[in-house]
């Protein structure tokens, strides 16, 4: 049986041929394909490709911002049984350099500035053949809308579920980035995840950050709006120009970082104006914090407004919708507890071991797996299995790589997600950070307190509840524990004493306001710790 993804993408084209599929915002003026047009220009592309020089099996780098031509591109590579390695173009160049030595991909394709990279990274000019995004070609390239003059391929390259489809990146927060390879069916059982978590389908309009996550909206049938801003940079939106984009398509449904929901959030407020056609609000790829749910809720009163909580080999773990949020979980969290993150999803298992990290464990049997699993309240690793939980990862052979993140019980494989945290008596999933970002202080507090000082995210989640920090880092630098502060606007002297004597708990040395706190280039939310050490000095 054929388990090409490239066929459930476009399968939606047999039965609302002319519904909107893409609205790219993006480009001026706005380019809508409908799924007919998606499905005709996937199957030009794939002909394209193919009469390239390209065979099934063969590695296509993507480094092209979301856009419409990102999914013509993606859906072409799986419709000729090509893999399609994307990197993020939030990622560093060092990635994309990474990905070409690493890959050893056969074609490159990306927009005029990421052909810049061809000129200063040999890795990259290696590679045999390159396609611009452009209206003119540059030199040494084919234009990538070339493909419109080839006739649609008539076929659809078979596959096995198992065979390699999208290969992506990590950000490498927790030590060196990993490629994670997704195969066919594995993105197939990942969709059907995040359909039943999101509840989209023919009628949805979606605005979204979040690349991967289209893939499975088109496979849904719903109709996806790319925001006129630069995903890039997540954090920095035009309000105005955004406000008028999701106005014109009619969005129903937001999906996003916390970063890009707060910018458009305060847009309304400075409006002020609310969203009343949007239904729900999805946010995840960073802590999603009560104040954001709050601000979001406020935009879009009408909404269901819901936090998922998730990583790149597990999408998603959990969710929680605002309106569960109760009075005694705010209070928990401003005193160090952690983030609430909500009840796993039915389709995976998720459990809390000792805190281990970056050591090898197992293999386990699976009564000795059962003894491991910590106890309600208890801090520890969260680890993961599931049909959607990523377990083949090309590590550039580093064998401790797989060890580390991995552990088999029987014939089972639980990935090891590298974030700490525990079961409430409810069964809810409570965050404490990473792992690797345990201080190794002394802790002096009672047992029950003892992991809102162990784990600095604890500390940074209780500072946020402050309305005026927007962004928090905790580290420990000789003995003395530092919280570094971005915050929304200029305080009086006086503040500083409010926030030391709010949390005094924290045992606190020093609280430092910083005119910025560097963050990923991805989300624009998680702390870029060495950057920051450096600031600190």
């Amino acid at each position: 049986m054929n388990a090409n993804l490239a066929e459930l993408l476009l399968r939606q084209a047999a039965t609302q041929s002319h519904a909107p599929a893409l609205i790219d915002a993006t480009t001026d003026p706005v380019r809508t394909l409908t799924f007919a047009d998606l499905r005709d220009a996937v199957a030009r592309a794939a002909t394209f490709l193919r009469q390239t020089g390209l065979r099934a099996g063969e590695r296509v780098l993507v480094y092209q911002p979301i856009s419409a031509d990102l999914y013509i591109a993606l859906g072409a590579i799986l419709q000729a049984g090509l893999t399609a390695a994307f990197i993020d173009p939030g990622m560093p160049r060092a990635q994309v350099e990474r990905a070409a030595l690493g890959l050893a991909p056969v074609a490159f394709i990306g927009p005029p500035r990421a052909h810049l990279l061809r000129l200063i990274t040999p890795a990259i000019r290696a590679i045999p053949h390159a396609f611009v995004t452009s209206r003119w070609p540059l030199p040494a390239t084919r234009r990538w809308r070339g493909y419109a003059d080839c006739a649609p391929a008539a076929t659809m390259a078979e596959v096995a579920a198992d065979a390699p489809a999208l290969i992506t990146t990590t950000s490498g927060s927790t030590g060196l980035p990993k490629f994670a390879r997704r195969s066919h069916g594995f993105l197939a059982r990942q969709h059907a995840a995040i359909a039943a978590t999101l509840g989209v389908g023919p009628g949805s309009v979606i605005a979204t950050t979040l690349p991967i996550f289209i893939l499975s909206f088109l496979a849904s049938g719903a109709t996806t709006l790319i925001p006129p801003v630069d995903l890039r940079r997540p954090g920095q939106v035009n309000g105005a120009r955004l406000l008028r984009s999701l106005t014109a398509a009619r969005v129903n449904t937001l999906a996003a970082s916390p970063a890009f929901l707060d910018q458009l959030a305060r847009a309304c407020a400075a409006v002020p104006m609310t969203l009343p056609s949007v239904t729900q609000v999805f946010s995840g790829g960073a802590p999603v914090l009560p104040a954001l749910l709050d601000r979001v809720a406020a935009m879009a009163p009408g909404a269901n407004v819901t936090a998922v909580y998730g990583a790149t080999e597990a999408e998603p773990i959990a969710t929680l919708r605002h309106c569960d949020l109760r009075r005694n979980d705010r209070a928990a969290m401003q005193v160090g507890m952690g983030l609430l993150v909500g009840t796993p999803v039915p389709e995976l298992s998720v459990r809390v071991i000792r805190d281990q990290w970056g050591t090898a464990l197992g293999p386990y049997t699976a009564t000795a797996w059962a003894a491991a699993w910590l106890a309600p309240t208890q801090a520890g690793e969260i680890v993961v299995t599931g049909a959607h939980v990523l377990t083949d990862a090309l590590t550039d052979g580093r064998a401790d790589l797989a060890a580390t993140t991995q552990i088999r019980v029987g014939d089972e494989l639980w990935h090891r997600t590298g974030d700490a945290g525990y079961f409430d008596s409810q069964g809810r999933l409570w965050l404490l950070g990473r792992c690797a970002a345990r201080l190794d202080r002394a802790d002096p507090a009672p047992a029950a307190t003892a992991a809102n000082l162990r784990y600095p995210f604890g500390v940074e989640v209780a500072a946020r509840s402050l309305p005026a920090v927007k962004q928090a880092a905790l580290v420990a630098r000789q003995g003395r524990r530092i919280l570094a502060l971005e915050l929304y606007a200029p305080q009086p002297a006086a503040w500083l004493d409010e926030v030391r004597q709010r949390l005094a708990w924290a045992q606190l040395d020093e609280v430092r306001v910083l005119p910025r706190l560097p963050v990923d280039r991805r989300h624009n939310a998680k702390i870029d710790y060495p950057a920051l050490d450096k600031l600190l000095r």
